[in-house]
């Protein structure tokens, strides 16, 4: 049985990595692209985390979130801390980034001409738009299902669904959609997806937060060679130091101090 013969009958035998409790699954870009496409196109409805630093610490300081991540169907490695970690810990080549931005391109790409629909929910106005002129361009055969831009509001994990939220699933089961990319901030789309993914029969719901605003031309991303060494934290907080400068001056180090601490003392091998 092929990868995505596996994926698409939702029986893919998912390898998992506990950082700090957190579960990340054991995946690199080719096989996170044949799952996404595979679960696309058949089977229940599937939710994908994109899973940096940033967003491990929050899951590690909120246990609603936590617990999130593992009803998740797959959680990617977006950083390259929890790759590191991953090889340190014997993983090797079989766990490697997995970029909310880098991801929507390729699976997009794969899938252009296949009959897969996407709907991507997030963004500023226009945000959305502007991001599937850009794709249809570059991978052309690409299905749209459709966009929305919700408003600006908080989002809880615990509190029923309110109609706003009623209204948006319903358009979105309408669309019916293969893939819905979904680009709110972490934990909001999170707490989104694991909401609406119980409400749609079908479809894999992915949260890929600044993607919108990267593949839109709306954000200028790091250029290659700062992603590939590591440092597109570094050029993100040059680039949004007042939004940004706690999540990679505060929380990186901790990260890095409890990860150590996690590795010498041993807690993370298997009972």
């Amino acid at each position: 049985m092929s990868v995505n013969d596996i994926a698409a009958s939702g029986t893919l035998d998912r390898k998992t990595l506990r950082v700090l409790g957190v579960p990340v699954s054991v995946v690199d870009m080719a096989r996170a692209v044949d799952t996404v496409t595979g679960w696309g196109r058949a089977g229940p409805t599937k939710t994908v985390f994109v899973r940096d630093v940033h967003g491990l610490m929050l899951a590690l300081q909120n246990p609603a979130l936590l617990a999130l991540h593992e009803r998740a169907d797959l959680v990617v490695p977006d950083g390259t801390p929890l790759t590191w970690v991953g090889r340190l810990r014997g993983f090797g080549e079989r766990i490697d980034r997995v970029p909310g931005p880098d991801l929507l391109a390729e699976v997009c790409r794969a899938s252009a001409g296949t009959g897969l629909r996407h709907f991507f929910f997030g963004g500023k106005p226009g945000v959305a738009e502007t991001l599937v002129e850009r794709l249809t361009q570059t991978c052309p055969g690409l299905q749209i299902a459709g966009t929305f831009s919700p408003p600006m509001r908080s989002i809880d994990a615990t509190s029923p669904l309110s109609a706003e939220e009623e209204r948006e699933i319903e358009i979105i089961r309408q669309a019916a959609p293969d893939i819905v990319w979904v680009g709110l901030s972490t934990p909001k789309q999170e707490y989104w997806m694991m909401k609406a993914a119980p409400r749609l029969p079908h479809g894999v719901l992915l949260g890929v937060g600044a993607a919108f605003d990267f593949h839109s031309g709306h954000v200028r991303r790091a250029p290659a060679w700062m992603r590939n060494n590591g440092l597109e934290w570094l050029h993100r907080l040059a680039s949004e130091p007042r939004r940004l400068w706690r999540r990679y001056l505060v929380l990186a180090p901790l990260f890095v101090v409890k990860v150590a601490g996690e590795q010498i003392s041993g807690r993370w091998k298997a009972p």
